[in-house]
C-alpha cells in the first residue's frame, strides 16, 4: 500500500483511492475522470446536486457496479483483484433504507454481524456499544417497523460500523430527517471519523452537513471542479459562504440551494 505524508508530517496510506475512473450509461457519461483519496480519521465531504454522479461513484466503490477504466482501492486492495476480501473493510450506508421492516433491531443487526462472520458475544457488545453512541439503546427490541425514518436511519449507521471498518461510505443518508436529527447523525460521524480513525466518505447536497476543516469534492456532471478543505475551497472562490461558492463552482442556482 503506498504511503503519504500528512500535514503534520506523519506517515499514512489512504482508505480509499478513486483514480481516472469514467462511467457511461448507453451514450450518457455519468462520470469523466474522477480521482481522488479519503483519509483515516477524516470526514470526506463529496458535494453536488441531484445528478451530478454521486450515487454512481458510490455504486463502483462498493462494486455495486464494475468500474471500466480506472482503478479503485479500498486499504490499498482492488476489488477487481482481491474480490470480496478488498471490501472487507468497508461500511456502507446506502441512501435506500434496506433493514428488515418485519425484524427487530437486534435481529437486524445480528444478522448482519452473522453475515460478517462475527461471534454472537462480540456482536451482541458491539451492538450495544454502536446503539447507545446512538442513543439508541432503549429500542434495541423494537420493530423496524415501528421506528420513525431518523431512528431507522442511526440502526442503519450502528449496521454499517459494527465490524469496525476503516472505510464508512454514506449517500445522502439524512435525506427526509428533521433538523434536529440530521445534526444530531452529522456530529456523531464527525466524532466517529476522529474517536475512531475511520476515513469517512459522505455525500450529500447540504451544505450545512459540512464542517470548516472537512476534506471537499465538489461533484458537477461528473467531474470533480473543486477539492481541498471546504474552508479553502470558499477562500479560492472568493465567495462569502460554502453556499455562495457552490453556485460559483457548478455555474449557477439549484433546487438543492433551497434546502440548505
Amino acid at each position: 500500500m503506498q504511503k503519504e505524508t500528512a500535514k503534520n508530517g506523519s506517515s499514512r496510506a489512504p482508505v480509499l483511492t478513486v483514480k481516472d475512473i469514467s462511467y457511461y450509461y448507453g451514450s450518457k457519461q455519468a462520470l469523466d475522470d474522477v480521482s481522488f483519496k479519503v483519509w483515516p480519521g477524516r470526514l470526506t465531504a463529496l458535494l453536488g446536486p441531484n445528478g451530478a454522479g454521486k450515487t454512481t461513484l458510490f455504486s463502483l466503490i462498493t462494486r455495486l457496479f464494475d468500474a471500466p477504466t480506472g482503478r479503485i482501492e479500498i486499504c490499498g486492495r482492488s476489488a477487481a483483484e482481491w474480490g470480496a476480501k478488498a471490501l472487507a473493510p468497508l461500511g456502507v450506508v446506502f441512501q435506500q433504507p434496506t433493514l428488515d421492516l418485519d425484524l427487530t433491531v437486534k435481529q437486524n443487526l445480528r444478522y448482519f454481524s452473522a453475515l460478517r462472520g462475527l461471534k454472537r458475544k462480540d456482536a451482541d457488545e458491539r451492538m450495544m456499544r454502536a446503539l447507545r453512541a446512538l442513543n439508541m439503546e432503549e429500542r434495541v427490541s423494537e420493530y423496524v417497523r415501528a421506528l420513525n425514518g431518523g431512528h431507522r436511519r442511526r440502526v442503519e449507521i450502528a449496521r454499517g460500523i459494527l465490524h469496525s471498518p476503516k472505510l464508512l461510505l454514506l449517500d445522502e443518508p439524512t435525506i427526509g430527517l428533521d433538523a434536529p436529527t440530521r445534526t444530531a447523525i452529522v456530529k456523531h460521524i464527525h466524532e466517529l471519523a476522529r474517536v475512531d480513525n475511520i476515513g469517512v466518505l459522505w455525500a450529500t447536497h447540504l451544505f450545512d452537513e459540512i464542517e470548516p476543516n472537512d476534506d471537499l469534492l465538489v461533484l458537477n456532471r461528473g467531474k470533480i471542479v473543486a477539492r481541498g478543505t471546504a474552508k479553502d475551497v470558499v477562500a479560492e472562490t472568493g465567495a462569502a459562504d460554502l453556499g455562495g461558492a457552490f453556485r460559483l463552482l457548478i455555474g449557477g442556482d439549484t433546487e438543492e440551494d433551497v434546502a440548505a
